[in-house]
């Protein structure tokens, strides 16, 4: 009797887990079904030359990968705009002598998103969105700049993704 009381709850938690999603995502196929991400601009100093790129095909990818919208130049349901507005090196965790131990890396992004579909949905304005990078004192921006770049992009275009596609 206890193993049969034991199966049923076991089962119980099982189907109602299956009845939630983390993702959140409110996406209405029925009505948006393209998306388009637009180059982005640069307007920080002495931001990596190719980081535009970077960032565009970053959050083209996660829409893609992470929603069933299709990409299209002409037309499309939903776009998205971005600027690069920081992309600084900054000194962190100071130490007794006037020395540092953290350079932190920071890079924040300007994006707007509009939707043709239910204009209520857009951004009124474009929206700020960063993240940063640590690495040590003893390191160049130059050997860890990719895995910065990379670590900031994922997070920032999953932050951008959240605001865009889920309502919480």
């Amino acid at each position: 009797m206890r193993y049969l009381l034991l199966g049923l709850a076991a089962l119980t938690i099982f189907s109602a887990s299956g009845c939630y999603s983390f993702k959140g995502i409110s996406i209405d196929y029925s009505q948006v079904k393209t998306y388009f991400v637009d180059q982005f601009d640069i307007t920080a100093l002495n931001a990596e030359p190719t980081i535009s790129i970077r960032l565009t095909e970053d959050l083209k990818e996660k829409i893609r990968t992470e929603s069933r919208l299709t990409l299209e130049e002409i037309d499309p349901d939903i776009s998205f705009e971005g600027t690069v507005t920081r992309y600084t090196v900054t000194s962190e965790a100071p130490q007794p002598g006037e020395v540092t131990s953290i350079n932190r890396l920071t890079i924040e992004v300007a994006v707007q998103y509009i939707n043709n579909v239910n204009e209520e949905k857009s951004w009124e304005r474009k929206r700020p969105f960063s993240f940063f990078f640590d690495f040590g004192t003893s390191q160049a921006l130059a050997d860890v700049e990719e895995e910065a770049i990379s670590t900031i992009s994922q997070q920032m275009m999953e932050d951008i993704f959240n605001a865009a596609f889920t309502d919480w």
